[in-house]
This record gives C-alpha cells, sequence and structure tokens, in this order.
C-alpha cells in the first residue's frame, strides 16, 4: 500500500516542479516511508510513497508503458494481477517489473477506462494518457482506498489524504459547515464530499477525466439487490456452499503478497471464519492480532483467545485503557481528516501500531459480512419496527425491541416505555425508501442545536435532501426492504466511515495494509442475490454465512449474537486521568475561536456528561462530535499542519519524464 499525489496544470501549462510533488508526498510518508519516485513531464506531475508488498526489488512507482506514453501512480493491489498479465502477455504486452500496478498500464492501453471492470481489488490510481493529454483518477468499487483533488490556480491537484493537497499554500483550507451538516445527520461525510470547502473525493466505484474538455466524473459499478430474485428455486444449500466457494477464493487471492499476512481477530462470526479458511484451505501459518479494553463492557479478549486457541494461531493482543483512547484521539483525527462522533477508530490506530511494532504490513480483516450478509441491529430494528407498524396498537409487538442492542452499554436497562417512544417516531412511514435510517438521523441531527449562531446561519438555505438522493443514487423503490437498508448502510457508512476514518487512515498512519475478503465484488454481487430471508432469517443475522461456515469455527461462535464493536467515551474524555487538551479544546474560549459551535451549549453538554454516573448514547456520539471538530480546527486551520514531522518535503527518485524539472 502506498500514498499517491500529482498535479495537472490544464490551464496555466506551467511545468510542475518535484518541489511541489515532494511536499505533498512529505505530508503523506506515513502511507509509504520506504521509497518515493516522481514522473514529471511540463504541466503533469505524478508522484508515489512506496510501502512495498509486491514485487519488492522492482516495483518502484510511477510505472509507464512500453514507450512512455502511458503512466500511473497507484495506491492499492490488483488482486487477480497474476492471471491478468498471462492475459496480457499472450497478447504481446511487455512488462519490466512484477509489480500488479504494472498490470492496470498494459489494461488501460487495450480499454481505456473500461480496464475498471476486469480488476479484482482495492485502489486508488492515477493514469496520465500522453497520446489524449487526459488524466484519469479512479477509485475501487467499495471505497477501499481514498483519493481526493481540487482546483488549484491552472489546475487540479490529487492524492491520498487531504493533507497532501493542503500541502501547498496556494489552496484555501477552511471547514466546510454543509459537510459538518451531513456528519451531524448521516454520522459521515456523504460520498463525494469533505470536511473542507473546495476538497473532494472521487466516490467509490467512479473514475474521473481531466483534460482540455474539462472535469467529469463517471459511475461504473454499483451493488444491484435487483438480482436477489434470480435465485429463485435455489435451495439453502446451494447458497451456502456458493457463499464459502467465494470466500475460500477471495482470501485465497487476498494472501497474494510478498511479505507476511497476519489478520485481526475480534472473537466474532466474520474475522474468525476469515482466519479458520487461512488455515483449512491455505495452510498457511497465521499470526492473529486482537484489541482488548480494561473496560470490561467493551472487552471481547475471552472469545478471541478462545479462537485464537481453536486455530493454532500465533496471537499478540494488547490491553486498551480509557487514557490510551483520549491520548491518540488528536492523532486519529488528523489521519481521519473528518469530524468523528464515535471513538472507535482510536483503538483500530493503536492495534495497527501493534502490527506494525511485530514487525507485519497486511493484515485480513471482516469488513463487509455485516453490511452485504445481514449482520447489522440496525436490520433487524427495521424489522422489529416495520412489524409493529403492520399493528401500531399492538402491546406485544414492540416488546421485540428488547432483543435489539442489549449489549451496548447503558440500553440494557432502558425502560420499555422509552424504547417505544424512542423507535415510534417516524413508525408508519414504511414507504419511505430511507425508513430503516430515519430514526438513527433524526436522532443525530438533535445534535446540530449545539452549532452556533454563525454555522445556523451559514446553513440556513442548505437542504441535505437533494445530495442524499443523489449518494443513493440507484436505490430502488421494489427492492425488499432489508436490500434498501443494506444498500443505505453500504452507499453512506461503510464507505464514508467504516473503511475510511475506522480503516485505512488509522491502519495507513503505521503503515499497515488491510484487505477484506468480504468485499470481494464477486462476492458482493453474489449475496445481492441471496433471498433476504437467508440474510436475515427472522431476527438471526447473517444466518448463510453461519451456515456456510459451520464446519469452520466452533458453535459458540455460530451462536454469539453479534456485539457492535465501540469503544469507551465517557471515561476517556471526562475521567480524572482525562488528558489537558480536551479541557482546553472544550472550552468556551476555544470554541468560540472555532466559531462552528455554541459555546453555551457545548459547556451544557459538558456539565451533562460530567455529572451523570452514564451518559446515553446521543450525548457521547455529540461530546466526540465537538471534540474531533475542534480537533479538526486545530491541526488544519489555526495550525495548518505546523511542526508535522511528516511535513518535511521527501526526495523522491524521478522515475520518468523531464530530469530539468527536479532541479527547478
Amino acid at each position: 500500500m502506498c500514498g499517491i499525489a500529482g498535479i495537472f496544470n490544464i490551464d496555466s501549462r506551467e511545468p510542475v516542479q518535484a518541489s511541489w510533488l515532494n511536499r505533498m508526498l512529505g505530508a503523506i510518508r506515513h502511507r509509504g516511508p520506504e521509497a518515493a519516485g516522481l514522473y514529471l513531464n511540463g504541466p503533469v506531475g505524478l508522484g508515489h510513497d512506496r510501502l512495498s508488498i509486491i514485487d519488492l526489488e522492482g516495483g518502484l512507482q510511477p510505472i509507464g508503458n512500453e514507450d512512455g506514453s502511458i503512466w500511473i501512480t497507484c495506491n492499492g493491489e490488483i488482486f487477480n494481477y497474476i492471471e491478468l498479465r498471462q492475459e496480457l502477455v499472450a497478447r504481446g504486452h511487455v512488462f519490466r517489473t512484477g509489480s500488479d500496478s504494472e498490470v492496470i498500464v498494459h489494461l488501460y492501453e487495450e480499454s481505456g477506462p473500461d480496464c475498471l471492470h476486469k480488476l479484482i481489488g482495492q485502489y486508488a490510481f492515477a493514469i496520465w494518457d500522453s497520446r489524449k493529454r487526459q488524466l484519469m483518477l479512479a477509485r475501487d468499487r467499495l471505497g477501499v482506498r481514498p483519493l481526493f483533488y481540487t482546483s488549484a490556480p491552472g489546475g487540479l491537484h490529487f492524492a491520498s489524504e487531504i493533507k497532501a493537497l493542503l500541502a501547498d499554500s496556494r489552496i484555501y483550507g477552511a471547514l466546510d459547515v454543509e459537510t459538518l451538516d451531513q456528519v451531524f445527520t448521516y454520522w459521515t461525510p456523504l460520498p463525494g464530499r469533505t470536511a473542507f470547502k473546495g476538497v473532494s473525493e472521487v466516490p467509490p466505484a467512479h473514475y474521473l477525466l481531466a483534460g482540455e474538455g474539462g472535469v467529469s466524473l463517471h459511475r461504473y459499478w454499483t451493488v444491484d439487490f435487483s438480482g436477489e430474485e434470480r435465485g429463485t428455486g435455489k435451495d439453502e444449500q446451494y447458497y451456502a456452499e456458493r457463499l464459502l466457494e467465494l470466500l475460500i477464493d477471495a482470501t485465497r487471492l487476498r494472501l497474494r503478497a510478498d511479505v507476511p499476512v497476519g489478520a485481526y481477530l475480534s472473537g466474532g462470526l466474520d474475522s474468525s471464519a476469515i482466519a479458520a479458511i487461512v488455515k483449512r484451505y491455505m495452510g498457511n501459518k497465521l499470526r492473529t492480532f486482537s484489541i482488548a479494553f480494561s473496560d470490561e463492557h467493551f472487552d471481547e479478549r475471552a472469545h478471541q483467545q478462545r479462537m485464537a486457541d481453536y486455530l493454532g494461531t500465533e496471537h499478540t493482543s494488547m490491553e486498551c485503557t480509557d487514557a490510551d483512547i483520549a491520548n491518540v484521539f488528536p492523532e486519529v483525527v488528523w489521519h481521519a481528516e473528518t469530524p468523528l462522533l464515535r471513538t472507535a477508530p482510536a483503538p483500530m490506530y493503536i492495534l495497527s501500531n501493534l502490527v506494525r511494532q511485530n514487525g507485519l504490513k497486511v493484515v485480513l480483516t471482516g469488513e463487509g459480512a455485516d453490511e452485504f450478509l445481514g449482520g447489522y441491529d440496525i436490520f433487524k430494528e427495521a424489522r422489529v419496527r416495520r412489524f409493529w407498524a403492520a399493528d401500531p396498537q399492538s402491546k406485544v409487538r414492540p416488546l421485540l425491541l428488547r432483543k435489539l442492542y442489549g449489549d451496548v452499554q447503558g440500553m440494557g436497562g432502558t425502560s420499555q416505555a422509552y424504547l417505544e417512544a424512542f423507535f415510534k417516531n417516524g413508525l408508519a412511514e414504511t414507504s419511505d425508501p430511507y425508513y430503516s435510517h430515519l430514526v438513527r438521523w433524526r436522532s443525530t441531527a438533535r445534535m446540530k442545536r449545539l452549532f452556533s449562531a454563525d454555522t445556523r446561519h451559514e446553513l440556513a438555505l442548505y437542504n441535505s435532501d437533494g445530495p442524499l438522493a443523489e449518494a443513493l443514487e440507484g436505490l430502488k423503490a421494489d427492492w425488499d426492504p432489508l436490500s434498501k437498508a443494506q444498500f443505505i448502510e453500504s452507499r453512506l457508512f461503510m464507505s464514508q466511515y467504516l473503511l475510511s476514518s475506522q480503516g485505512d487512515r488509522v491502519a495507513m498512519a503505521h503503515a499497515v495494509e488491510g484487505r477484506f475478503p468480504f468485499l470481494d465484488h464477486r462476492l458482493v454481487e453474489f449475496a445481492a442475490t441471496i433471498p433476504p430471508h437467508l440474510r436475515l432469517k427472522g431476527l438471526d443475522e447473517k444466518y448463510i454465512l453461519k451456515r456456510a461456515v459451520q464446519d469452520l469455527v466452533p458453535p459458540a461462535v455460530l451462536a454469539r449474537v453479534k456485539r457492535p464493536y465501540r469503544a469507551p467515551i465517557r471515561n476517556a474524555f471526562l475521567g480524572t486521568q482525562a488528558p489537558d487538551y480536551v479541557r482546553e479544546m472544550l472550552s468556551p474560549e476555544e470554541v468560540a475561536k472555532a466559531g462552528i459551535f455554541d459555546k453555551n451549549a457545548v459547556s451544557r453538554l459538558v456539565k451533562k456528561c460530567q455529572s451523570a454516573p452514564t451518559i446515553g448514547e446521543a450525548d457521547g456520539m455529540a461530546l466526540v462530535g465537538v471534540l474531533s471538530t475542534q480537533l479538526l480546527y486545530r491541526h488544519f486551520i489555526e495550525q495548518r499542519n505546523a511542526n508535522r514531522p511528516t511535513q518535511a518535503e521527501v526526495s523522491a527518485v524521478l522515475v520518468g519524464g523531464d530530469k530539468q524539472l527536479v532541479s527547478a
């Protein structure tokens, strides 16, 4: 895995200087600390920070084709590169390296942007086509790897992280209050949006073309749950066997590396299934890693160790304390580059550091199973609410709400009256395509009462309904309710938060690459054809996955009710050992300086959270949201990355283009 950056001066035609790219690469050096390369050719410059995983000796990027007319800088892995390379060689293509990224160059030679349909992988890349004078930016189907861009004087700048764009003083840095409105409603920016004005993200499953004709975005893939009807007549055994077959192959491909590959082991079904497949079918010696919590409400170490013992893996675990979460949180926000409503990315940041300290830089993880195989509580919640809505006067049906969120701290003791009052909001709106998520969004949106008068004034004419509909384009009215909920969850929360703030950003902070077998697009497409009642059978989540792996994992793992992954909030930020920065960031003076929130409203929130023995879900999210936004303002607006060691320029090697521009 790597970091990429580049400039295309479409309008000014000014030659790109090596020093400009070196500053950008310096800002994201953590993504690829082992080497750096440049391609410079007049108004075009491509840069690459390398984390070597495949072709350790010869894979320095950017990489060009035979005649030097096409060049690529790529962050990611193409897992089917061996098969693609064999086909390309048979058709006469000549390779200079063993890198998987070079495969993309030759595929592009043949079919242009349509080459994306042949890739199995996780990637974000830029291709410069000198024949067409055109730059292409592309991102993988599910959004595993990030890619940002912005307009600058004379042209287009792009990079793996926003901090690389802000390394150029010509690029204006200011927080975008419309994106804050989205975060404080949907938990995340909508696809394509970022927390910074004028900075956009290439959405998952899209490519961007930039040239003399302008800049255009194109979608090349989407998950289509219409296919669930195609499977009519197939039995459970067929779906279970086919799912396992695809999962085995997806895992096999993701073990391709010239370095050791480890795995995360959470103690739940998804990561256990991946680790078990590696041991059973690949026979690999496997190292597994887990995070434990000093707070027993969040701790799952017993389940993790039980699975490690069952598989016979070499297992390493680290305990995460409340103080650990608070201490690393500023760095987590700096890497995430967006407001957060949860502390869950902090333990993952600590876990990736543990992996790196143990000499590994690639891990398999279980993300994606919940989204596409029906694992989240929100799916069960929507099913219960629809059942209740069919007979809203029933006294029995809402009792099923007690089966939801029992493992979430503070929810187990919630009164039935409170549960019914909360979940009855919008109960009858079952025809709304967003029905499954409306309760969550409306509850979160109440946090916008914390916004300052200036922020509210700036948002007075803003309505996110249009951008939301655009983000969820492809959602069909005739899909099963579960499919609608899964589509929303995967399009918004998974790509924008889970795979970003809690995935790529905290892992690559320590130069660790996560790989996700459940996000193989072939498996995702098949999962969308599985009948809804086999994904979620009654209130039994991931039913067909359990059938598929029932011979691979212990019965206790299959029988466990899914426990949401969460991390402490109150004791981390308001406990006796809370670091000084928390008090400072939440002080009336600092809140007023940033101008985003109302200082009196924030003070009331802090007092409420301090005085209560436990804090509710909404108050905890509000506290984290305010603190992370305040930190974001300090990191990127007030300090503008000042005194960061990664801000130093790198000395990248020129691998192609005009040598005179290196010294310019």
